[in-house]
């Protein structure tokens, strides 16, 4: 953002070098890296934000999901029925700081529905969500595995936490 008095607190440039865990994408990513070959990542992040983007600022993220059926989309590595069976997606795990974790589907004539199917978990419950959902996850409630199940259009994904990075 331009310099200003207040351009500081506008966000416009996606954070790099951010490594994902293997869970997160494919295992070499950072976030913000370019297309491979001119085919589209299934997940790219569009804005990060915490504390080194933004001095005073917490964690918060913004990511496209993008259906393996839309064209020069990644595949990702074919998986036998048992591989899928006990693929966990993200892994259980806590932060000490709430949470709000979101997914919006994009048609704009029912943006209501995802058109796909969620699996998440909040502690042990499990649920398959199949509409434009947003989470609370309280400071240090396990959550996940998450994991989408069927995606049939893109997904928005938002998730957000008063911590300064994520942890």
């Amino acid at each position: 953002m331009a310099e200003s008095k207040y351009g500081k607190y506008i966000c416009t440039e996606l954070k790099k070098e951010i490594r994902l865990p293997g869970y997160r994408d494919f295992e070499t990513d950072m976030i913000g890296q370019d297309k491979i070959e001119g085919r589209r990542r299934p997940m790219e992040h569009v804005v990060w934000t915490d504390s080194e983007v933004m001095p005073g600022s917490f964690y918060s993220e913004c990511v496209w999901l993008w259906p393996s059926t839309m064209p020069n989309v990644m595949q990702r590595p074919a998986m036998t029925p048992e591989q899928m069976e006990n693929f966990q997606g993200v892994p259980p795990h806590a932060h000490p700081f709430p949470e709000l974790l979101s997914f919006f589907g994009t048609d704009m004539e029912h943006p209501e529905e995802l058109y796909g199917e969620v699996e998440f978990w909040l502690e042990d419950e499990k649920f398959i969500l199949d509409k434009s959902f947003v989470v609370y996850i309280p400071g240090g409630m396990t959550h996940c595995p998450l994991k989408v199940l069927r995606q049939e259009k893109p997904f928005f994904h938002f998730t957000i936490g008063p911590g300064e990075m994520y942890v």
